[in-house]
């Protein structure tokens, strides 16, 4: 299958592989974030014994969002740590407690996970197709012009997650692997 195939299924993992998520359809976008969150969170999981980076040079994360009703834990939730940079946050992130691998980000409240693109195999990873939030990018990064740069999320971003919520019945499923955490 190719990556443009509707019905194709990825499968993200952690590094040593004890996690993996398979990611089935097409994602919602992929897209590469610059919000300070993102980028607070990031620099925290580096610092994490034997993490892999999930913050590029420029200040971005690349996420690829898929909706919910198309993930399947495959192996491992019960090794996923949650994360939240204030304890009250609706957006958390988890990481893999085996190798510190930053996994994915929710927002508890939506029908999407942000799957950190690096965890997906390169030759599976689908490309970014815009950068979003870029005003909270570090100072002195220029960003180049080969896919749309926008400071805020767009009316575009937004219809392709009005569009996915429409398709799943206006529902926003609990994540699976998070059975057992506290909501």
């Amino acid at each position: 299958m190719t990556r443009s195939e509707p019905g194709m299924t990825r499968t993200a993992s952690c590094q040593c592989g004890a996690v993996r998520l398979e990611l089935s359809g097409q994602p919602i976008v992929a897209a590469t974030c610059y919000c300070h969150s993102c980028q607070q969170a990031g620099r925290g999981f580096e610092a994490l014994p034997g993490a892999p980076g999930v913050v590029g040079p420029d200040g971005g994360t690349p996420y690829v969002l898929m909706r919910k009703d198309r993930l399947q834990w495959l192996s491992g939730s019960d090794q996923l740590e949650e994360h939240r940079i204030e304890p009250d946050s609706p957006t958390r992130r988890f990481v893999a407690r085996c190798c510190n691998a930053p996994i994915a980000l929710e927002f508890t409240k939506g029908h999407w996970l942000s799957v950190y693109s690096a965890r997906i195999p390169e030759a599976e990873r689908p490309a970014a197709e815009m950068r979003t939030i870029v005003g909270d990018r570090p100072d002195g990064v220029e960003l180049p012009d080969d896919i749309p740069n926008y400071a805020t999320p767009t009316g575009k971003f937004m219809w392709r997650l009005l569009k996915a919520w429409a398709a799943m019945g206006f529902r926003a499923p609990p994540l699976e692997a998070t059975k057992g955490y506290a909501r």
